[in-house]
């Protein structure tokens, strides 16, 4: 590991353990800590992530407004579900089929233009660094509210 990596990966560290002192992380330094890491796993030429981050940036931004509106038009709902009427419910469980197979869609577009973009193995590595990087964020949270929690 060259130093550039080692201390990327320090800063890393340090930045998340910052954040997590914080009682709301900030949802922009998460992100900044998400692309360091992203960009220290995948260890993408210049010309590589240059035409990598307008994919994955676009991707997160149409993953994040249909994740806000399932939140908004579904999850919300939820909560009064022994209210709805059964036309109610039925149109509710449309929606949810349908913002299901938007995902889908959404993700199998995306999969397919990274493919054009970097390597199927660089792409396999993003799979896993994003899955590191969310499990490193939970095990930070759960360490810093005392450990609890499942395991």
């Amino acid at each position: 590991m060259n130093n550039l990596s080692k201390y990327t990966l320090l800063l890393i560290l340090v930045a998340s353990t910052h954040i997590y002192g914080q009682r709301r992380p900030d949802r922009e330094k998460i992100k900044s800590l998400k692309v360091a890491f992203i960009t220290e796993r995948l260890d993408l030429s210049s010309s590589e992530a240059e035409m990598f981050w307008p994919i994955y940036n676009d991707h997160e931004a149409k993953v994040t407004a249909l994740r806000k509106k399932e939140r908004t038009e579904i999850r919300s709902k939820l909560k009064s579900v022994n209210e709805l009427s059964e036309s109610e419910a039925d149109k509710l469980l449309q929606l949810a089929i349908k913002l299901e197979s938007d995902k889908t869609k959404l993700s199998v577009a995306y999969f397919k233009k990274l493919n054009e973009t970097i390597s199927s193995k660089k792409t396999i590595l993003l799979m896993k660094a994003e899955e590191d990087f969310k499990r490193r964020l939970i095990k930070q949270y759960r360490h810093k509210k005392g450990g609890g929690g499942y395991r």
